[in-house]
Parts: structure tokens; sequence; C-alpha cells
């Protein structure tokens, strides 16, 4: 497999290598967190500590070959997007949970409780019968870049590496409007959706509660 996926409008997408990680774990701090919905309702950004095993996992999914690079050609290869993908098996969800559930309280852990009980609620893999996918963890484009089709590249790219490496499923949990419409527009299917007002605590209030139009996480697949 080529790990170069082709130049168009000034933008190159290749395979992330590991010289990259200090260069993406700063352009998700730029661009991610004040766009995505669920970092916006929860007030995960920029500054809140997110450990060692966050950049550790991030390395061990760019060892993998399955997460990908945007380059800008024109001006010093600088980052304008990212894809975060690794392989999924079912009982990575119930670690999951159990990992979140030890996390100190605070807003990373009501984002990651949030996704992991929807992950489990939704499971894929009973869904569709498989044993593993290729999971899209996070699609990040640059602010100044968002609207002109490099998620859709970015997406297809990822796809092919999925078919190059054996897998028959590509997933994602879209927590953004924005990001499922561009989804569903390239052929996956809804097959969980969850309502955010619908998530509520003990006391019966909405624990997550993104600014419009996001109001539903849902989950998305295409076999590949």
């Amino acid at each position: 497999m080529s790990t170069n996926f082709g130049l168009k409008n000034g933008i190159l997408i290749r395979i992330m290598t590991l010289e990259d990680n200090d260069n993406v774990k700063n352009f998700v701090r730029e661009h991610f967190y004040n766009a995505e919905p669920l970092c916006v309702a929860t007030g995960v950004n920029s500054r809140t500590p997110f450990g060692n095993s966050f950049n550790e996992h991030r390395i061990r999914m760019i060892e993998d070959g399955t997460c990908l690079v945007a380059l800008d050609n024109n001006n010093a290869d600088r980052i304008v997007g990212v894809v975060l993908a690794k392989k999924l098996v079912e009982n990575e969800l119930e670690e999951g949970r159990l990992r979140a559930e030890e996390m100190d309280d605070g807003p990373l852990k009501r984002m990651v409780t949030f996704l992991t009980d929807v992950e489990l609620r939704g499971n894929v893999f009973k869904h569709y019968g498989v044993s593993e996918i290729l999971y899209s963890q996070v699609t990040n484009v640059d602010t100044a870049m968002r609207g002109k089709g490099l998620g859709t590249r970015l997406a297809a790219a990822l796809m092919e590496v999925g078919r190059s490496k054996g897998y028959t499923l590509l997933s994602a949990t879209c927590s953004s409007f924005y990001s499922a419409r561009q989804k569903l527009a390239m052929g996956m299917e809804c097959f969980y959706s969850e309502a955010y007002a619908d998530y509520k605590d003990a006391n019966g209030k909405v624990v997550i509660q993104p600014p419009a139009p996001h109001t539903h996480v849902q989950m998305l697949a295409i076999k590949l």
C-alpha cells in the first residue's frame, strides 16, 4: 500500500509517522478543542491535564499505520488536518468504561464516560456481527480549511487504509452534526443515535449540552 494519498489543491495526505507526533499534538491543541461539541459542552480544553496515557495511546495508533496527516505543500508542509484511527475489538468497549470510572472527577471524566456509555449501548460489533473494526477516533481539520472537502478526502483515504489492512468495517462516533453529515454523504450508515438531552444524571439533569446544531451523538459505519 502507498503511504501517500495524493496532492490536491496544494494539500498532500499521507500516513502519519512517529516523527509527526509532536506537531500533531500541537495541531490538535490549537484546532480541536474549540470546535469539538463534547469539549465545548464539558469544558475540556487544551489546558486539561490528560496524563501520559493519552500520548502513549496516540503513539500506538501511529505505529499501527492507521493515522493520517494532511500537509500544506505551499506552506512548509504545515499540518492542516489529521485522522487518528485504530484497530478496535469488542472487549475494549468495557475496558474503556472501566478506565473512565477510574479517572479523577472533572470535565475529562464526564466526556469519556459519556462516550464509553454510548459506544457500549450502540455496540458496533453486535450490530454488524464482526470481531474487529477500524475505528476512526479523531478527525480534525484546520479551522481555516473547513468546508473545503478536506475532511472527505481524509475519510476516503482512511477507507483505503482499512481495505489495504484487511478490515471489513470502518466505524466512527460523531459528536458533531457536521462530521456526521459529511460521513453520511460518503455512504456511511448511522446505526445508533442518542440525543444529548436524554443523557441525564441521577437527579434528572442533562449532563452534556453542546451548542446548536449538535443535538445527537451518532455512531456510523461503512463496510469496506
